[in-house]
């Protein structure tokens, strides 16, 4: 009705004409069956189509690459890998000299690296030049791969490590007897202990490719890279 009042109110000469909105639709009169509610809003109804006809594609797989992570390890990796263990190795036997004067059968396991040790010893600055050649040729050089360059700064930072108990040593200057003896000497076969275990524990699984994880160290190594 309120449409036909609205129309009567027009001259048939006007220019006017009356716009209905594209979705503008009556109230439905039976909004409670679904039936009812299709016809009111056919725009919704097409929705609803849409929204079906969407849902029942069948979803597209994407193609994943599936990348072994148990690929072994070269063998040149490992081969640099064990040897870069052998600086703070041959570094640290300093420490055991007391070890060794207390149980002389000790020092028969270490008979076998006795010519590589006179070897090393033999080369003048031989500490400095191996420590430069692993940081500098090894770590920091790109072109090897990470697992050979955490295993040389893992080694790297373990001989720098080494360097503190001297260090403190010849500040505090326990002298030859007394606690302070005592405290030194313990303290240098304990550093001797933890840097064969370092060394055999390095250097086994350098040779299986498998990671080693130093206490103390691991982590500090891990930032440089």
């Amino acid at each position: 009705m309120a449409s036909i009042h609205v129309l009567h109110g027009l001259s048939p000469t006007s220019p006017k004409t009356l716009i209905i909105p594209k979705y503008c639709y009556p109230p439905c009169p039976f909004p409670s069956t679904h039936a009812a509610r299709s016809l009111c809003f056919p725009h919704q109804k097409q929705m609803l189509n849409l929204n079906l006809n969407l849902s029942l594609r069948p979803k597209s797989r994407s193609k994943s690459t599936i990348t072994c992570s148990g690929s072994p390890t070269p063998a040149t990796d490992r081969l640099i890998s064990a040897v870069s263990y052998t600086l703070p190795f041959f570094n640290s036997l300093q420490y055991g000299r007391y070890l060794f004067f207390q149980f002389p059968k000790l020092g028969l396991l270490f008979e076998p690296l006795l010519p590589l040790l006179g070897l090393y010893r033999s080369i003048p600055y031989s500490s400095f030049v191996a420590f430069f050649a692993l940081y500098l040729g090894v770590v920091r050089n790109p072109s090897f791969s990470h697992y050979t360059r955490f295993n040389a700064m893992q080694a790297v930072t373990l001989d720098v490590l080494l360097v503190l108990p001297l260090l403190i040593q010849r500040i505090f200057s326990p002298g030859q007897a007394g606690l302070g003896y005592k405290l030194m000497v313990w303290g240098h076969n304990g550093i001797f202990v933890f840097s064969v275990l370092c060394f055999v524990y390095g250097l086994v699984s350098s040779i299986l490719g498998r990671t080693p994880y130093l206490p103390f160290v691991a982590d500090a190594a891990g930032r440089q890279l």
